[in-house]
């Protein structure tokens, strides 16, 4: 009954509608008088808002704080479940109100966001940590999570990226926790089978770029000042937080799409996009840290921002950084402008001993080579086929799935293998396996 009383109500606004262009076209025949009107009719007309119109019997947007409220709890294997009927999430709770769906989806993910938050702390045994490092009492403030021991593991670090969106640290995808499960969504399975192999872990939360204030507030908050800065760092940042503004505006009004309040975005100081927030871990932490081997996972716009941070520090990403593993990136070495050494390092790899046994007729196996860096992607192909790519880049191989918001899940077992064997290379490559005539050889000058 209520659906029917919606849709007249809407039929009859937009007959309305059409009665008042009909008038308009029939006055625009007559003389200056009829053309007054004219004038006064599309003044009318400007004022109508259709999305008004469509939110007339609207209910409140106003939504539970947490699982519980929703009714909604995750079960033993980490799906979503209703509490009373066990049936997974869904999205059309009320049919013909999909303004009000999506804003009561969005809702539960914020709640979800902190819940994956607890969990990092609690089954993960992270620890979160403030930036900037230096943050004011005032100043918008973002943070990452990391293991106690990320700075001080002397063997390996292990760093995870999410893409862009509405994603935070410790989540591939927002869809894939609420529709299927915890394992496949977030970041977790990667912490804990990190921890296990006695890897450090360092988890980055790229997309806390700003707070949002409202406008009458924001005035008498502080505003950042980088007059300080050289003049091609700050129009190097000024073109990224524009980029960066652009695409989170594309965002928000498809997580936000009813905003009542006028606000205003406050970045936070060194972290105001996925590429700053890369380098400035990087530069405060990941760099700090004593691992000698530094392994990256970067999923889909998480890939790009790995990139730009080789760009800005080739150098000490080379020296420290053993393996990367990205998910369907979307980085492009063209629009980026990545310099040739670094194409020819993502392109290339680390090479096993090549030491022989010359005083033997045993044959040595041509020594093993593990790539620096592999994409896998989203395909119809088999797992860890490869792909073959256009540009000059990374070896792409098939993460095992089409959906590009799975690929990180599909290939968890592929990355921690691919990170395994880079291990062994370099150590081959570093300290040679001894054969029968070095042995020999050592115990002759014994």
């Amino acid at each position: 009954m209520i659906v029917l009383q919606r849709l007249m109500y809407i039929y009859l606004s937009i007959l309305n509608l059409l009665t008042v262009w009909v008038m308009m076209a029939q006055l625009q025949q007559g003389g200056p008088d009829e053309k007054e009107k004219t004038t006064a009719l599309k003044d009318l007309l400007s004022r109508i808002d259709l999305d008004e119109l469509m939110k007339k019997d609207e209910p409140p947007l106003e939504f539970p704080d947490t699982l519980e409220g929703f009714e909604y709890i995750f079960n033993e294997k980490g799906q979503l479940r209703h509490i009373k009927t066990g049936e997974p999430f869904v999205f059309n709770y009320r049919e013909d109100l999909h303004r009000w769906n999506q804003k009561r989806y969005e809702a539960l993910g914020e709640i979800i966001t902190k819940y994956v938050y607890e969990l990092l702390q609690t089954e993960c045994h992270l620890k979160k940590v403030t930036l900037p490092v230096d943050a004011t009492e005032s100043e918008p403030k973002s943070f990452i999570f990391m293991s106690e021991d990320a700075l001080t593991n002397p063997d390996k670090l292990l760093v995870l990226i999410h893409g862009n969106g509405v994603v935070r640290a410790g989540q591939w995808a927002r869809r894939l926790i609420i529709n299927e499960d915890l394992d496949s969504g977030t970041q977790i399975p990667y912490i804990k089978r990190a921890i296990e192999e006695g890897y450090g872990v360092i988890v980055l939360n790229p997309n806390e770029n700003y707070i949002e204030v409202e406008k009458t507030k924001a005035q008498v908050q502080l505003s950042s000042d980088s007059s300080d800065e050289p003049a091609e760092k700050r129009e190097r940042k000024d073109k990224i937080q524009k980029e960066t503004k652009k695409r989170r505006d594309f965002y928000e009004k498809y997580r936000n799409p009813q905003k009542e309040k006028e606000t205003m975005q406050m970045y936070i100081r060194d972290n105001g996009s996925p590429e700053e927030h890369a380098i400035y871990v990087w530069d405060h932490f990941i760099s700090q840290s004593a691992a000698e081997n530094v392994f990256f996972v970067a999923h889909s716009y998480g890939g790009l921002a790995f990139v730009e941070l080789m760009i800005q520090r080739e150098a000490e990403v080379k020296n420290k950084v053993t393996a990367v593993a990205l998910t369907d990136s979307v980085h492009n070495v063209w629009h980026q402008e990545v310099g040739k050494s670094i194409r020819e390092w993502m392109r290339e790899g680390m090479k096993g001993s090549t030491l022989q046994d010359h005083g033997n007729c045993v044959p040595i196996p041509a020594p093993k080579i593990t790539k620096n860096c592999c994409n896998w992607v989203s395909s119809s192909e088999p797992l860890d086929t490869s792909v073959e790519s256009m540009l000059p880049d990374c070896p792409r191989v098939s993460a095992g799935t089409e959906r590009h918001e799975l690929t990180s899940w599909k290939s968890f077992p592929s990355i921690f293998k691919f990170f395994s064997e880079a291990v062994e290379a370099k150590n081959s490559a570093v300290k040679p396996t001894p054969t029968r005539r070095s042995n020999r050889i050592k115990y002759e000058e014994l």
